[in-house]
């Protein structure tokens, strides 16, 4: 039965079905005979979570305990919120509706700095005090992990534990550690010092950091025996030995990404060096094809879905491809799937992958050559050649497509306004390559080019770099928009003052804590919502902290400078990564 407060507030919000519950694929189960409750918590609105693979593969994986439950919760929409707060109804999870405070933890992910502002949203909303040292042994355990845990450091007074690195093996193991705290009746202190000793794990509270006078990271120090001075990511190096979930909840309310997606392999082999990406989740490992296709077939069965995605950051580079699209080209037409390829590359796109996902529905072609020239493509050791785009796009011109997205970056470190010209120059020729090679001209080609503010991020070897000014960019956009005269281009770009802020919170220290706790009591949430975004806001956060953004964005980092992120490694040696700057200059 439905709390009649929560009755009330579904009746007054639009899209309830946004905090109902009850969809197929959720998992129930009888609270009395659970010894871990985990409620995972997706900081954006169900949408957006549900969006969220990494989210299915671990609902999937702790619900396969049976004395361990895992269940959802989202940020709910403004109007849901403001019904919540008028009505005392503390946020709750989608199977049990019970408040984030029943549970033993409450998770995180940590996907997007922009989205930390919800974080501490949701928080309020379950009546949970922000911070870790304000927490005691009767709240519970607030833990994050994901991409945003490399430097967790500007949220991380406001966490318990923070898992740095692929959590399928790490979360169970805090869960099994929570288990066993309750059963043998130890505090938080002892609890987290137990999780400590788990590989890829970090306790922000196990460390102090200092400061020069002018503000850089002086020290990071461990204040509690046995900790190790620096944080090493957890990873799989079998992903064959956790199959994909073949079981997902399917939304009531359509998701972003509302399809069947099966991760075909982690990593890159790229090593472009802005991607954090591809730095984050080395090395490249990939599942087996007949794992996939086993799977992906269980997963179209069990949910219904009619589209397959094989998701990955570079899916044309599994060694299995061609094998794994015969495979599922076996039974996907029959059963009315298409296949969706959504990380292919220009350089190893063929005729052959063509045919094998438009068996059933084509869709459009999206690639992200990143720079206009190929000098700064060798900058950024984005390795695509003129050649390899034009190859790509008459393939698919001739094969019928009248739709390409082109992803590019501007400020970019080296970039120059030739570089910027350069954008609109190949643009123009795939525009030309079109008018030569289409088999379907009665459509019209539509070319959609997209810019994003370059946000130079931890774990690249453009750590360091500075971001350009926020003016100088829209400089930039300026000057392509005016080169761009075709009616069949259309071209977008990314605000700056949000990628400003991005880049502020992806370098920041400790210190951006008490920023974001000031702009949430101040009304900043769904920040990665262009229309409740407030920069100004966020401007005066920082003018209340004494901070200045630019002190993290057009600084730049010195090479000798201590980092707030030195605690954690990824993995990859802090001397390739400067090697690796070098060398694109």
């Amino acid at each position: 039965m439905f709390d009649p407060k929560l009755k009330e507030a579904l009746g007054r919000v639009q899209k309830p079905g946004r905090y109902t519950g009850g969809e197929p694929g959720s998992i129930y189960k009888e609270k009395d005979k659970v010894d871990v409750r985990f409620a995972f918590c997706f900081p954006d609105t169900y949408e957006v979570g549900m969006s969220f693979l990494g989210e299915k593969i671990l609902y999937e994986l702790l619900n396969s305990h049976e004395n361990w439950w895992c269940e959802r919760a989202f940020m709910p929409w403004l109007d849901m919120k403001a019904e919540m707060e008028r009505l005392q109804l503390p946020l709750y999870t989608m199977e049990s509706k019970d408040p984030l405070t029943a549970f033993d933890a409450v998770g995180f992910t940590l996907q997007y700095e922009l989205s930390y502002t919800n974080i501490l949203a949701m928080l309020d909303l379950a009546g949970i005090p922000f911070y870790a040292k304000d927490r005691d042994d009767r709240w519970p355990l607030i833990v994050a992990g994901g991409p945003c845990a490399c430097n967790a450091e500007p949220i991380a007074d406001f966490f318990d534990v923070i898992q740095l690195g692929e959590g399928e093996n790490q979360l169970p193991a805090i869960c099994a550690e929570i288990e066993k705290a309750k059963k043998e009746g130890i505090s938080k202190k002892q609890l987290l010092l137990n999780i400590a000793k788990i590989p890829g794990v970090y306790i922000p509270a196990f460390y102090d950091v200092t400061y020069h006078e002018d503000g850089r990271v002086k020290a990071i120090t461990p204040n509690e025996p046995g900790i190790p001075a620096r944080i090493t990511k957890a990873i799989i190096k079998d992903l064959n030995q956790f199959a994909p979930p073949t079981n997902f909840v399917v939304p009531m309310v359509g998701a972003i990404q509302d399809r069947a997606s099966i991760e075909v392999l982690r990593g890159c082999v790229r090593g472009c060096r802005f991607c954090q990406a591809g730095f984050l989740y080395r090395p490249m490992r990939q599942r087996d094809a007949s794992l996939l296709n086993k799977a992906a077939q269980d997963l179209c069965a069990n949910t219904g879905y009619e589209e397959l995605s094989l998701s990955s950051l570079s899916t044309s580079d599994h060694g299995q491809l061609e094998e794994l699209l015969d495979d599922l080209n076996e039974w996907a037409p029959k059963e009315h799937v298409s296949l969706s390829l959504p990380s292919l590359r220009v350089d190893n796109f063929s005729q052959s992958l063509i045919e094998k996902t438009t068996k059933v529905r084509k869709s459009g072609l999206t690639f992200a050559a990143e720079a206009g020239t190929q000098r700064l493509r060798n900058v950024i050791n984005k390795n695509v050649t003129w050649d390899e785009i034009e190859k790509t796009c008459t393939i698919a011109f001739n094969a019928g497509y009248t739709s390409v997205k082109l992803y590019f970056m501007l400020g970019l470190p080296t970039e120059t306004d030739e570089d910027v010209l350069g954008i609109a120059e190949l643009v123009y020729k795939v525009v030309k390559t079109w008018q030569v090679h289409a088999s379907n001209k009665k459509r019209g080609l539509r070319v959609h080019v997209a810019t994003a503010y370059f946000v130079p991020k931890p774990f690249t070897p453009f750590q360091w770099e500075k971001q350009i000014p926020p003016e100088e960019y829209l400089r930039r956009t300026r000057l392509l928009k005016d080169a761009m005269r075709s009616k069949a281009v259309v071209y977008n770009w990314h605000a700056p003052d949000l990628s400003r802020l991005e880049a502020a919170l992806a370098r920041g220290d400790r210190r951006l804590g008490p920023v974001i706790a000031w702009a949430v009591e101040h009304g900043a949430h769904l920040d990665g919502w262009d229309e409740y975004f407030q920069y100004q806001t966020w401007l005066d956060a920082f003018a209340a902290c004494g901070l200045d953004p630019d002190f993290y964005t057009v600084r730049g980092y010195g090479e000798e400078e201590l980092l707030p992120w030195q605690t954690l490694s990824v993995g990859v040696d802090p001397g390739f990564l400067l090697r690796e700057r070098r060398r694109a200059y």
